[in-house]
């Protein structure tokens, strides 16, 4: 189904319908399924060589489960992000809720038994052959298992966060979903715009729509930031309250756990990049020469570049063509799944109001399907967009056939395949005949504009997160001191790269990473896959075809171990070093270059 030339995804292949028979079924016995596995650990002696048979009867079902679970609330995700405004979806999210508490509650159990279980008694239950290639998610939860309260304390935090954690994210998608602002043109007149397509209007050619986008959508985030700060304020104060009663030293603990990477993994990148930020620094003050600004606005990051040629706007049938094209003639098995994706209405791309604001990709353990989420606006920004989630799509599509608890992948290396999709992309378009040269220019131009937001913009992110944490822990953060820790991380990243008085203050409210409840630190691991897809894109380069298979093991090996693990093994890496995050982040000099040399051109 299409509508203004964009698609509508079909969510049949879920549910024949919302709320029908085989939706409360499956909802229903999922529920009862957790329900019985929770009266069944009653008669469960504690985890020793007696008791191995019972506890792996616990873990299939509790994978079972974990399908099961998977496939309601993706479908429950897809239909409340097209729709913030229809109650019954949000009703029925409501009750997913109090459904994802009682799935948590089932691995408290587990937990438990896991704590301290003795070497040779972990030894055997790994080894079973129903449960060994489950290994890695068994070790996780034995390591998580030291940091957890009592069984008793865990199932009411479970249950807590019904009308905590979670009820905080999802005031904060309802509040974002339902906000529009005014746009002020200089005629006069005044559109309303939803603010989920506010970044299609920040890459207006027009540097006045662009600054009046950004005032008119704060202004908005204004009128809603103490209900956004209470928002976040809880979602944090919750997360150290647990934190705190768990024994985790420093919250920064959890999001390294959460995304399968070391601090010192962590630490050495931000080291890196702080160390080098003179270079997405460079490519800034070049496209503020190109815009005839003296420096750019926090507006002006996705502004289109001046120059002339066809129109950037693709039309739905064209742009994806284009990116058929792309995949094709480097990587026939990712375009054939595309085409497949598109052809099984398993993308939803319109615009219309009521949409939640982002884009992202969902995955069913369950059916093995993907569905894609984003709106689309025609231009390449968007197109770029598109790959990212089709490669997150791809990336679920080769993992189908494994069992759950081995498809569980952190974002660290989930960002890894939307980004090499995203590079497939922007490799194909600079080749193309089909576009001039003032189209490839702005190819380039987003291009380095995705590594100055992974160098630059997610760092800000993390600073300001790691800051607020720190100073949540005193209590909560009001909304002028969220406000000056924003543009004191937008200074410290951007430098005089950007004009001091057109920064961001709003752009706390404005991030919804910031406020998703089931993930803490929703922004490292973007930088970290976007260095990391470099590495294999130059390898790609280098070995041609020969290398696909070696990425796909890759992929494949993503919810068996840790990123550092992954990397070792299948690309012979070691990230806890300097050296491979200095190679990825320089490597962004020579299309720097390239760029000035257009820049130049143009003004002699």
């Amino acid at each position: 189904m299409t509508t203004n030339g964009a698609l509508i995804w079909n969510l049949s292949s879920y549910f024949p319908s919302f709320d029908g028979p085989e939706y409360r079924a499956h909802r229903d016995g999922l529920e009862q399924e957790l329900r019985d596995l929770a009266d069944s650990t009653a008669g469960m002696c504690a985890l020793t060589a007696e008791g191995l048979g019972s506890w792996r009867n616990y873990i299939l079902t509790l994978e079972k489960c974990t399908r099961d679970y998977s496939h309601l609330s993706s479908y429950i995700s897809c239909l409340c992000s097209a729709d913030t405004t229809n109650e019954a979806y949000r009703r029925e999210q409501a009750r997913l809720s109090s459904l994802g508490a009682l799935y948590k509650k089932a691995f408290v159990p587990l937990q438990a038994a896991l704590r301290d279980p003795g070497a040779e008694t972990f030894a055997s239950l790994t080894s079973d052959p129903a449960l060994s290639s489950a290994r890695y998610f068994i070790e996780r939860t034995h390591v998580e298992a030291r940091y957890r309260m009592s069984p008793e304390m865990e199932i009411l935090a479970a249950d807590l966060g019904v009308d905590g954690l979670s009820a905080w994210d999802r005031l904060y998608s309802t509040i974002s979903g339902k906000l529009e602002f005014d746009l002020r043109r200089e005629d006069g007149t005044t559109e309303r715009i939803p603010m989920a397509q506010k970044g299609s209007y920040l890459e207006d050619p027009d540097p006045a729509v662009r600054k009046a986008v950004l005032e008119g959508s704060n202004a908005a985030w204004e009128q809603v930031e103490d209900a956004v700060a209470a928002c976040l304020n809880g979602i944090a104060g919750t997360r150290l309250t647990l934190n705190r009663h768990r024994g985790v030293e420093h919250f920064l603990d959890v999001a390294a756990f959460q995304s399968a990477v070391s601090r010192e993994t962590i630490d050495t990148m931000w080291q890196v990049i702080a160390e080098r930020r003179e270079i997405p620094r460079r490519y800034l003050r070049l496209k503020a020469r190109a815009l005839g600004r003296e420096r750019l606005g926090f507006q002006d990051l996705a502004a289109p570049l001046p120059l002339k040629g066809k129109d950037e706007k693709y039309d739905w049938k064209s742009g994806t063509e284009l990116l058929l094209g792309a995949f094709d003639s480097a990587y026939p098995a990712l375009g054939n799944f595309t085409r497949d994706m598109l052809a099984s209405e398993r993308v939803e791309a319109a615009k219309r109001k009521g949409k939640r604001p982002g884009a992202f990709c969902t995955t069913s353990f369950k059916s093995g399907e993907s569905r894609v989420y984003m709106t689309y606006g025609g231009s390449l920004g968007d197109l770029q967009t598109l790959a990212h989630e089709l490669g997150h799509a791809w990336h679920g599509q080769l993992l189908a056939d494994m069992r759950p608890f081995a498809r569980m992948y952190p974002m660290t290396l989930a960002e890894t395949a939307s980004t090499f999709a995203e590079d497939l992309l922007a490799n194909a378009l600079l080749a193309s005949d089909r576009l001039d040269a003032s189209q490839k220019a702005r190819v380039l131009d987003e291009r380095l504009g995705h590594g100055a937001t992974f160098l630059l913009n997610i760092h800000m992110r993390y600073l300001f997160e790691e800051r607020f944490h720190v100073e949540r822990q005193q209590g909560e953060v009001p909304v002028s001191r969220l406000k000056q820790l924003v543009l004191e991380a937008q200074s410290e990243c951007y430098g005089d790269a950007l004009a001091a008085d057109e920064l961001d203050p709003m752009f706390w409210a404005s991030k919804l990473h910031f406020y998703i409840g089931g993930l803490t630190f929703y922004n490292f691991p973007y930088t970290f896959g976007y260095l990391l897809s470099r590495g294999l894109s130059t390898l790609f380069r280098q070995h041609g075809a020969d290398f696909l298979p070696q990425y796909e093991r890759f992929l494949l090996l993503t919810g068996s171990d840790t990123a550092e693990g992954v990397a070792r093994r299948t690309l012979g890496i070691d990230l806890t070093r300097p050296d491979f995050w200095i190679q990825a982040v320089e490597s962004l000099e020579e299309e720097i270059d390239q760029f000035e040399a257009i820049v130049s051109s143009r003004e002699q």
